[in-house]
């Protein structure tokens, strides 16, 4: 891959997942930014924009570090099956953790682990259409990995709202760091292919 497609990837990221952001920003308090606007008043809009695009560059960092994670895991456990096994222990582990954790650190007296699945259960889900995506798109093989960055890599990107517990915070994160990492997983595919291959389909 080219600088050139480097330099597309980053843009096109950053562009789509801040935007995705500033718009559950938004849709989230829209009543309060509408009027703000009505009024002259942008910062809080313009603070929106900053957020989502932080969240989104550090979806972008979290790609590359995955690369390179992928790289190492298949080097060190020299069979693509094995490193799969792994990668499906730790998305286990992610998702029980996303449960357990929350609930032990931000449950009130009372309350069952009910609502603390929700969140893991939508990323769960979500990953799942992606990574069958991902697989179609690419070949059988890409659905762990796919699988993998989209639960286990998000879910660190997404600790620092996670550990406010905050509904509007968890939202406002989660949204961009989801739109970005899945452009980046479903377009890398597409920017490996030769130009006069435009039907083939790469791993």
């Amino acid at each position: 891959m080219n600088t050139r497609k480097v330099v597309f990837l980053f843009y096109s990221t950053f562009l789509i997942g801040t935007t995705s952001g500033l718009l559950m920003g938004l849709f989230l308090d829209f009543n309060t930014h509408m009027q703000d606007l009505a009024n002259g008043q942008f910062g809080g809009v313009f603070m929106l924009f900053i957020g989502a695009g932080i969240w989104t560059i550090i979806s972008q960092m979290g790609f590359f570090a995955y690369l390179t994670i992928h790289r190492f895991g298949l080097g060190i456990f020299k069979s693509q099956q094995l490193w799969n096994r792994v990668q499906v222990v730790l998305i286990a582990f992610t998702l029980f953790d996303l449960v357990f954790f929350r609930h032990l650190l931000f449950a009130t007296e009372g309350e069952t682990f009910a609502g603390y699945m929700i969140l893991p259960l939508f990323l769960l889900g979500y990953s799942l259409i992606v990574a069958y995506i991902k697989s179609k798109d690419t070949n059988f093989t890409a659905f762990i990995p796919t699988l993998f960055f989209m639960v286990v890599v998000t879910t660190i990107e997404w600790i620092p709202a996670l550990r406010e517990n905050e509904p509007t915070f968890l939202w406002t994160a989660i949204v961009p760091l989801l739109v970005a990492n899945t452009w980046q997983i479903l377009v890398l595919h597409r920017l490996h292919e030769q130009p006069n291959k435009p039907g083939a389909k790469k791993a």
